[in-house]
């Protein structure tokens, strides 16, 4: 079989332009101290909040911002929300991705005309401001795509809104924008929502991998990478493959109790800056064996970076035909073996990094015999 294949780039039409990524919500049990992780080690900053000082009742969602990545927290303030059961049976993880498009009205119809299950009806909502118009549609698991329609906003964030004033401001660490988010879904189930992305959205997919591809000695997944006509929003998607053992997708399902946001991926310009002032600030990161330096260059050719800086911090390095790319990830930042990130630099590279499969997966799973779900 062949693996690793790129597919055709004009396989679909492009149904509903998207500029980008407009924002990320994530449910978390406690909002205002996630708030202060994601500023005090990832370096956001504070930019709006809106909860009972803004007339809420039954939620508070704090918005954090770094260049051109949002991220929305948002918890719940009593019992018998939809947010709090949402976290009950997931755990903290991804709700929302939001995309930002020029006609939110327009982009909905024709999601729900292409077979999308509605999640929100286009609404316009307004301040002094200006307006925003937003529509959603739901996705794999409980995610829902939110279209954020802005043109005629001038506000911090969007209506309902009150911009966030902090005299706790850390550096920044780099961060650009959202490169890519990665989706686990159920076995069986990966070419379903491939298919999804095609018809109803209008994606193409670009990349595939398959088992021979993604393994190590016990565990294996299959992933296809869907992206918009523009390439600004990627979404490579993740299903088990069978392996002597259970793989990190089995585990992610068994814990966030469905298929869901497996880790957001985010763009640095200088991944050496940024990966030392995250374990500065204490991140920890999958440790990766001293050995993979050892044939490093004969691997990847020349860099312009130092060996033994990469090997220090653990960051890995591949190569395509478009040039390289630098990559590290995260252990899990919340107390289910679910969601965690990637800091990604590309120099020209275009893919994910099929080289340093073997060597994050086997990373993967002495994490998982240590929590004995492998």
């Amino acid at each position: 079989m062949d693996t690793a294949t790129k597919t055709s780039e004009t396989t679909t039409e492009e149904i509903m332009p998207i500029q980008g990524t407009d924002y990320v919500e994530i449910y978390c049990s406690n909002a205002k101290q996630a708030a202060h992780f994601y500023k005090s080690v990832f370096g956001f900053h504070s930019l709006a909040y809106a909860g009972l000082e803004t007339g809420l009742k039954d939620r508070e969602s704090y918005v954090v911002v770094q260049d051109k990545v949002r991220l929305v927290l948002t918890s719940p303030l009593k019992s018998g929300t939809d947010i709090g059961r949402h976290i009950d049976q997931h755990g903290d993880g991804v709700k929302v991705i939001a995309l930002w498009v020029d006609d939110a009205t327009t982009a909905y119809e024709e999601a729900i005309s292409r077979g999308a299950k509605s999640y929100m009806e286009p609404q316009t909502e307004t301040d002094d401001h200006g307006k925003v118009v937003r529509s959603g549609i739901y996705t794999f698991g409980e995610t829902v795509h939110i279209f954020v329609e802005r043109k005629e906003y001038e506000g911090a964030f969007l209506p309902g809104f009150n911009k966030w004033e902090s005299s706790y401001t850390p550096e920044s660490i780099g961060l650009k924008y959202i490169d890519h988010m990665v989706g686990n879904v159920e076995l069986g189930k990966m070419n379903e929502w491939v298919k999804f992305y095609e018809d109803v959205m209008g994606f193409k997919q670009i990349l595939s991998f398959d088992d021979k591809d993604i393994s190590t000695k016990y565990t294996a997944l299959m992933s296809k990478v869907m992206s918009n006509g523009n390439g600004r929003i990627k979404f490579p998607i993740n299903e088990p493959a069978p392996g002597l053992k259970k793989s990190q997708v089995d585990e992610y399902l068994d814990f966030y109790e469905g298929a869901g946001v497996q880790h957001i991926a985010l763009a640095t310009d200088d991944i050496i800056h940024t990966v030392s002032t995250l374990r500065e600030r204490g991140m920890d990161f999958l440790s990766i064996p001293k050995t993979y330096y050892d044939v490093l260059t004969d691997r990847v050719g020349e860099i312009d970076e130092d060996i033994q800086t990469l090997s220090d911090l653990g960051i890995l390095v591949d190569r395509d035909e478009e040039g390289y790319l630098l990559q590290i990830f995260t252990k899990t930042i919340q107390a289910r073996p679910t969601m965690f990130f990637e800091i990604i630099q590309r120099k020209g590279a275009i893919s994910f990094g099929k080289g340093n499969f073997k060597a994050l997966f086997e990373a993967i799973e002495r994490e998982q015999e240590l929590r004995g779900t492998l």
